[in-house]
């Protein structure tokens, strides 16, 4: 008898070793899946706002078919996530009409005015911005303004494109000045902000009368209205910071 209890305990001793490295490894990957935040999922908004705004700019960002669209009939208004990140992993896709036109940036800051309808963003000149572009029609072909491209400062390598109304799936990662930008399970873009080849770059560029380009190290995320039908879907990001 006391041979039976003594086996019995053993097994329930192990099923309980196995049952707490499951629970374990459920919390681990939960908490892994809810590092994430969504920003935009096929229909809440609610971690977006206009520049400048305390709410989403409705009508010139609208959703439709789980897309978040930028509408080409009103004045620009550009979106910002409603929280500041400084190191992070941004997920999104992204697809454009016929010659259209937009773009990411990081670490922006809301301290210029809003100047909606000149088909350009504030800051635009102060910030990187990870271009989205239609290659095919769009007038300016330079590859250094190309889709996938750090705007103006560094082409884009191993770039493969989705067609005009497909999805491309892209990744921005910020670490501590070391930049990454994937597109389409491709790495096409990867620099250090403030490296003596970056401070180049920026001297030999239009940026080089602003002293003060990309200097803040935190700030919102912004998703360019340029003035063309652009569009968005799946976009999430997780904070870096240890």
């Amino acid at each position: 008898m006391k041979k039976l209890l003594s086996i019995s305990l053993i097994f329930m001793l192990l099923y309980s070793c196995d049952s707490n490295k499951k629970k374990s490894k459920q919390q681990i990957e939960s908490q892994t899946q809810n590092d994430w935040i969504v920003l935009f999922d096929g229909n809440s908004i609610q971690a977006l706002r206009g520049y400048g705004m305390e709410t989403f700019p409705e009508g010139i960002w609208y959703v439709e078919n789980g897309a978040l669209v930028a509408n080409p009939d009103t004045t620009n208004r550009d979106l910002i996530t409603k929280e500041r990140f400084k190191d992070f992993e941004l997920e999104y896709e992204w697809a454009v009409d016929t010659a259209a036109n937009s773009g990411v940036f990081f670490h922006m800051q809301e301290d210029l005015t809003m100047e909606s309808g000149n088909g350009n963003s504030p800051n635009w000149l102060d910030n990187y911005e990870l271009q989205i572009l239609d290659d095919e029609n769009f007038y300016d072909t330079l590859a250094v303004r190309s889709a996938g491209s750090l705007y103006d400062l560094i082409k884009p390598m191993n770039k493969e494109l989705k067609p005009i109304g497909e999805f491309n799936k892209a990744r921005l990662i910020h670490n501590s000045g070391h930049v990454e930008h994937w597109l389409n399970g491709k790495k096409v873009i990867d620099f250090t902000m403030d490296s003596p080849e970056m401070k180049k770059l920026l001297n030999n560029s239009k940026f080089k009368e602003n002293p003060e380009f990309h200097s803040d190290k935190e700030g919102h995320i912004m998703f360019q209205h340029h003035g063309q039908r652009v569009y968005f879907k799946n976009i999430r990001v997780r904070r870096l910071e240890k």
